[in-house]
């Protein structure tokens, strides 16, 4: 009688979180909901993000309130998400550094990048586009190529993210370029450095560049994504310029700290997924900004991610940079 009575309790047990599901989804949101964004105020995610959060507050019921954490290289804000208690309450939008490259390129991260988050969806990819100043008079990687090898040495450029920089340095070996990487110093300061001359020639979000590409300022090269971008459909792809292959594109996720309730993780795919897919949101708040729509599942995303650290891990020996 006494095992039949730990069976069934155990039975009981075990059936209790199948039952509670449902109930999670259904009375979930009860209270504001933060969203933790790794970049400052005013870029690409963070803009996205609260254009993001005002649809899911109509869709949701209770305010949707962003917080940026800014700062080492996204680690901060990461970090901040993956010790969040794993209630639904907190989540994040992260880009790919922290969850799949920083943990090649820093001795300690703080926070576990492998297992700390509970993938939702991927939002988007970032269109990068290879530009150059409008006063260098090139209109073609050819053009660029013969310049810098008729001015060694003088010629800088800079990227917003270490894959783009590997194939810059892979494709300047590839053709006898001479130009001198100098460092990323944030889309403001590179941007104004793009258009004062001092670094003439980047590879940078295609949003950072719209209005320079548009009155001739500066001059579109190449784009990163795998179609053209239908804001400069006459910039052609990586492969269409160069027939090179590239890896490592530049994107943001919304996660949630690790053991979030499945029913919860569910429910926000869905609802961010309908919001994504309106076509006027879609279109203003991603195609105008240079953004690429991807609202995949947790499950398509998880996978992505695992796919992309390998990826991550050749690329950061290829660039040979060391652990800090």
């Amino acid at each position: 009688m006494q095992r039949l009575f730990g069976l069934c309790a155990s039975l009981v047990a075990a059936a209790l979180p199948l039952l509670a599901a449902p109930a999670v989804a259904q009375d979930y949101p009860a209270r504001p909901i933060r969203v933790i964004a790794t970049s400052s105020a005013g870029g690409t995610s963070d803009i996205f993000m609260r254009a993001l959060a005002e649809e899911l507050h109509k869709r949701l019921g209770q305010p949707v309130i962003v917080e940026n954490r800014p700062g080492g290289a996204f680690n901060i804000g990461a970090r901040a998400c993956a010790e969040a208690s794993p209630d639904g309450y907190t989540l994040c939008i992260i880009p790919g550094e922290p969850l799949v490259f920083n943990q090649f390129l820093f001795k300690t991260l703080g926070f576990d990048p492998e297992n700390g988050f509970e993938p939702i969806t991927q939002l988007f990819f970032i269109t990068q586009a290879l530009v150059v100043s409008g006063s260098l008079n090139v209109k073609t990687l050819p053009d660029l190529i013969a310049l810098s090898k008729a001015k060694p040495g003088t010629l800088s450029y800079s990227t917003a993210a270490v894959p783009l920089g590997v194939f810059i340095e892979r494709w300047k070996k590839d053709n006898g370029a001479d130009l001198v990487r100098v460092p990323f110093r944030g889309g403001g300061e590179a941007v104004t450095a793009l258009l004062n001359g001092s670094t003439p020639v980047g590879f940078y979000g295609i949003a950072n560049v719209r209005a320079q590409l548009e009155s001739g300022t500066v001059v579109g090269l190449l784009v990163d994504s795998d179609k053209r971008s239908p804001l400069f459909p006459d910039i052609p792809t990586i492969p269409e310029g160069t027939g090179m292959s590239f890896a490592g594109r530049s994107y943001f996720g919304l996660l949630a700290p690790a053991r979030t309730p499945r029913p919860i993780v569910l429910r926000l795919q869905q609802e961010t997924a309908r919001i994504v897919n309106e076509p006027g949101f879609r279109q203003r708040n991603l195609i105008e900004r240079g953004l690429e729509p991807v609202a995949s599942t947790p499950e398509e995303f998880a996978r992505f991610i695992r796919d992309d650290r390998v990826a991550s891990e050749q690329i950061v020996k290829e660039s040979g940079l060391q652990p800090q």
